[in-house]
């Protein structure tokens, strides 16, 4: 994802065809590590290809990917003998106690 993203940031930079070089130089100013076989993957796989070709396939492939958990609606009905929960009902509020740690105590201030 990483060398993906720098290419990206090369061509929204200006750079309509970035080479290992630059990828690398993109990289290397964040303190990741360059993969030269990965980047040379990558290179081959866009070569003299459109990055808007290319984020509209993806666009495409990623709308049919599921998004978000499965989530099951549970309605009791009065005929099938079970008891539907009460709106109603307030909702109990358990109290959290936090222990917070002074200043003092882990021995730094954020204004010192």
């Amino acid at each position: 994802m990483k060398i993906i993203a720098a290419y990206l940031l090369a061509v929204l930079g200006g750079n309509p065809s970035p080479s290992a070089e630059d990828l690398k130089h993109i990289l290397s100013s964040v303190g990741a590590e360059a993969d030269d076989d990965m980047i040379a993957l990558l290179l081959a796989q866009v070569k003299d290809k459109d990055i808007t070709e290319l984020i509209a396939a993806g666009r495409e492939k990623l709308a049919t990917v599921p998004s978000g958990g499965a989530t099951i609606a549970v309605a009791a009905s009065a005929d099938s003998g079970g008891a539907a929960p009460a709106a109603d009902e307030p909702k109990k509020e358990e109290k959290v106690e936090e222990n917070e740690e002074s200043d003092d105590e882990m021995c730094f201030s954020l204004f010192d």
